[in-house]
């Protein structure tokens, strides 16, 4: 436990950012998730921009390697597509 007003007051705002991080990483994931196990393509198409949306917002953030969301979005994307070629 720290003794220094200044530690002590890093630790509590540390935890308050790693509560946020994990609650907006929670729902990129979810975001995620929901496209790609739409049931159909008219479904994953309109949920595709929210995801992407977080996935931008969670790479400006760098909650996750803008690389990674850049390739994450790619395979969003071939899905979705994937799907409307298979209706």
């Amino acid at each position: 436990m720290p003794h220094i007003k200044s530690a002590k007051k890093r630790m509590e705002l540390s935890r308050l950012w790693t509560a946020r991080n994990r609650s907006a990483r929670a729902r990129v994931r979810t975001a995620v998730k929901r496209v790609r196990e739409a049931p159909d393509a008219e479904t994953a198409r309109s949920r595709l921009p929210t995801a992407i949306s977080l996935l931008d917002r969670a790479a400006q953030r760098r909650l996750i390697h803008p690389n990674r969301v850049a390739r994450m979005k790619s395979q969003l994307h071939t899905r979705v597509n994937s799907l409307d070629a298979g209706s």
